[in-house]
């Protein structure tokens, strides 16, 4: 069971999850109420952000982290750089000159 210290993840939450309970996990219970008043109402006119579905009366949390997977650039294998930002070996480059 988890601890009730510990902030919510959107891997916690049930499959469709209220707004509210989307802003928590994104955010934190300290900033949810801002992020549903103020960054909301925009995240939900941009596409791909998922709608919420009548029937489960809940957003689905997987489509909400594949936006944010695809907001952020995360790379598809979870890991090195996001697809297209260069190669590894360009990651930092010396401005010292032999």
């Amino acid at each position: 069971m988890k601890r009730p210290d510990l902030p919510v993840r959107l891997d916690d939450l049930p499959m469709f999850a209220s707004d509210k309970q989307i802003a928590e996990a994104i955010v934190g219970k300290d900033k949810a109420e801002k992020w549903l008043r103020e960054r909301l109402p925009t995240l939900a006119s941009k596409p791909g952000f998922p709608p919420i579905d009548p029937f489960h009366e809940g957003r689905p949390t997987a489509l909400v982290k594949l936006f944010y997977a695809n907001y952020l650039e995360l790379p598809a294998d979870g890991r090195g750089l996001p697809d297209g930002r260069g190669q590894e070996g360009e990651w930092k480059r010396s401005k010292q000159r032999a």
